[in-house]
């Protein structure tokens, strides 16, 4: 079966969405912080996402949130307590830690960081296409993670696949959407975009023609997005690999891009991709050691 992600674009957002996004000073909370009954949970994700990053974690299924063309079951509590941790640790934080030195850390994740994360605990499975959608998005603005009751958080390379990956690809297109990159970068594989193409290629015949992943090959912002995405996820040795069998045109087309990657990241936003993907690594290994700590709220 393959495994996509999905990315919406939401045409029409709304002026609390909007203004929840924009450069100014951060007023009150768009979230309700009113007092109501909560679990210990809810309040340790009232202070650490929702007061922190002014970020709703989400893990109770909700209709409206969630696409119910798919059969689809809620998220198990103490799975989305052990997510909840490393969400914050791995991916949040991560972006933190390279903006520390600024002492400017929490402004730029609570600026541009989803403001919605929707935990579901089943997969979404297309039947007529027989793809596994293992994340998807809408237009920076909320992010849903599927097959959360299959979680075995002492496997990183799962946790990337099913949920990091998903994370820092739609981050990026956030990111690339408040401040352009090159336009050059669109030419470099411009001959081989396609819309529903992709889907049909193997990986290494995506590398063949300069492309991380099939999806990428689907159009150039997508490209643009997964070169980071996979650039921060993939184990030590991926990416060697994959430009020694990308042959002489594909690993020339691979580094170029993440060469515009690389100073664009920097330029635009003062992040050094290496040390970014360093410092996830590094936290990668304390994973057990987050999951061990207790889940509790300070008034």
């Amino acid at each position: 079966m393959k495994k996509i992600l999905l990315y919406t674009l939401v045409i029409f957002l709304t002026g609390v969405m909007i203004s929840s996004c924009s450069d100014d000073k951060f007023g009150e909370s768009i979230f309700d912080t009113t007092p109501r009954e909560r679990t210990e949970f809810d309040n340790w994700l009232l202070q650490n996402y929702v007061k922190e990053y002014n970020i709703d974690f989400k893990y109770r299924m909700e209709d409206i949130e969630a696409d119910m063309s798919y059969n689809l079951i809620p998220a198990e509590v103490e799975k989305s307590k052990k997510l909840a941790k490393i969400i914050k640790y791995l991916w949040l934080e991560s972006y933190d830690e390279i903006f520390d030195k600024t002492g400017k850390n929490k402004d730029f994740m609570r600026t541009y960081a989803p403001k919605v994360i929707l935990l579901v605990g089943s997969s979404a499975i297309n039947a007529s296409s027989s793809t596994e959608v293992l994340g998807s998005a809408e237009a920076g603005i909320k992010v849903i993670l599927y097959k959360v009751n299959a979680i075995d958080p002492t496997d990183v390379e799962m946790l990337n696949e099913y949920y990091f990956e998903t994370m820092h690809h739609e981050f990026a297109h956030i990111l690339h959407q408040k401040k352009n990159y090159p336009t050059e970068y669109n030419q470099i594989s411009a001959a081989d975009y396609s819309s529903t193409g992709w889907q049909n290629r193997t990986e290494q015949q995506a590398w063949k023609l300069g492309f991380v992943t099939p999806y990428a090959g689907m159009e150039p912002q997508e490209d643009f997005v997964e070169v980071i995405a996979n650039y921060l996820v993939k184990p030590d040795g991926f990416w060697e690999n994959m430009l020694a069998n990308a042959g002489t045109e594909g690993a020339t087309k691979i580094q170029t891009k993440f060469d515009m990657v690389k100073e664009w990241l920097m330029t635009a936003w003062n992040i050094d991709i290496d040390e970014l993907r360093t410092i996830i690594i590094r936290r990668s290994g304390d994973i057990d050691s987050i999951l061990n700590e207790k889940i509790t709220y300070n008034e």
